[in-house]
């Protein structure tokens, strides 16, 4: 009876030679649970959603394009670049927004601020292993609509100008997105 351990032996081995070991036969968790959810993703993403694979063998470099159709961002097309670390399902991916935008929850560095992406939330709606990739997919473009959040601001000036004048604040917004985020 031939054992996993002698079978597996046997493939590595070059005749004569030293064991090898063929990195492109092993498979992370990371790798295996993203081609499964890329392809379930790519069925429930919302309207406003698009995603792309600049790499198609690496599934864990993910671009979103968020492109509002209401809201204060309507009209404007927003970058975000997803990157899927190997420790991945147990820590958030990390998030950075490409496109400069005027925002209360994301700086113009392209800092979020999303409970999802915490590992640590107080508010309990942090990153847990049963959160996916389309969960923070739909966070992101959630960020335009109804998860707006001036309780916890990234950017106190977004916020501030906000509370102040939402006249002003929508005027800022449309100067951001004329200048950075035109479709």
């Amino acid at each position: 009876m031939i054992t996993l351990t002698r079978k597996l032996k046997k493939e590595t081995t070059v005749s004569n030679g030293p064991p090898i070991t063929d990195a492109s036969k092993r498979v992370s968790v990371r790798d295996r649970l993203l081609v499964k959810e890329v392809q379930e993703m790519e069925q429930t993403l919302p309207g406003t959603c698009h995603v792309n694979f600049e790499n198609p063998n690496e599934l864990f470099n993910i671009t979103l394009t968020v492109s509002p159709d209401e809201g204060y961002w309507a009209g404007g097309t927003f970058h975000f670049h997803i990157y899927v670390t190997e420790d991945y399902n147990m820590a958030p991916p990390e998030v950075k927004c490409l496109t400069k935008l005027w925002h209360p929850n994301i700086s113009e560095e392209g800092d979020i601020c999303l409970s999802l992406l915490r590992q640590n939330s107080i508010d309990s709606l942090g990153w847990a292993p049963t959160r996916r990739i389309k969960d923070v997919v739909w966070g992101l473009n959630s960020l335009f609509t109804d998860l707006l959040n001036f309780d916890d601001p990234l950017n106190l000036q977004a916020t501030e100008l906000y509370l102040k004048d939402k006249e002003a604040f929508r005027q800022k917004v449309n100067d951001y997105v004329k200048q950075y985020a035109k479709r």
